[in-house]
């Protein structure tokens, strides 16, 4: 049975944290910081990962920053959260490792994501848990891969593949054009198909007034569903269905 990658925000850095942890001693010269008087139970890699989306240590929202924007679809490309962090980065001349050194890949990828106060080494082994979800994903199922990243549950993918595993550039390209579960205006014209579709997976495509163009499903239709957008439809929205990908 498909198993879709659905997980928190809170169980992705989890994991993250959990690969730094586990992985002290080998490549690049990973460290992990003491936790701090204000957050002792959080590891380099769980704060990190809330500096990036803008989340206190206690779990709360920060004052000055912004919430990161939720996941849309994208006819052009695959689906995957913003990279950004939400306060000041540090320069690309200030990431090094506590020891070793970072090769010209880790060095692109982390460009632009680090957070002032964090160790560029944490930042790094969230994307390579990234790297290693998608692998360990598509050896079973490569269409449950692509439907993680479309439905944004896959931090940062599109980046993480283009500098840490390029190797799994399939899973992106499987990814590429699909819409996850959600409002969307002027769809691209097309055959979908759901990928981890729940029991009450619906959805329905209309024009410019509003009428109804397509909906779903049929009675008595189990999963995978398949969906046509006709030229000219402009919204989809669907629910229940975890993600669409190209057919």
């Amino acid at each position: 049975m498909r198993t879709p990658l659905r997980r928190s925000a809170a169980s992705l850095v989890l994991a993250a944290a959990l690969a730094a942890g586990c992985s002290s001693g080998g490549g690049s010269g990973r460290t992990e910081a003491a936790p701090t008087a204000s957050a002792p139970s959080l590891s380099a890699a769980e704060r990190v990962a809330g500096e990036q989306d803008g989340i206190a240590p206690t779990g709360g929202p920060t004052a000055s920053a912004p919430a990161r924007p939720t996941a849309s679809g994208a006819p052009d490309g695959p689906v995957h959260g913003p990279s950004a962090p939400a306060g000041p980065v540090r320069p690309d001349a200030a990431l090094t490792p506590a020891t070793g050194t970072f090769t010209p890949q880790e060095k692109k990828y982390l460009s632009g994501r680090v957070p002032v106060a964090a160790d560029p080494a944490a930042v790094l082994d969230i994307g390579r848990e990234t790297c290693q979800r998608l692998s360990r994903t598509a050896r079973h199922d490569k269409d449950a891969a692509a439907a993680a990243v479309v439905a944004g549950d896959v931090r940062d993918a599109a980046d993480a593949v283009a500098h840490l595993c390029p190797d799994q550039r399939p899973v992106l390209d499987a990814a590429r054009g699909g819409y996850p579960d959600g409002t969307h205006a002027s769809p691209a014209a097309g055959r979908y198909r759901s990928v981890s579709a729940g029991p009450d997976c619906t959805w329905q495509v209309t024009d410019a007034r509003g009428t109804q163009l397509a909906a779903g499903p049929a009675p008595g239709a189990t999963a995978p569903h398949t969906l046509t957008v006709p030229a000219g439809a402009a919204g989809l929205q669907s629910t229940g269905c975890y993600a669409w990908l190209r057919a």
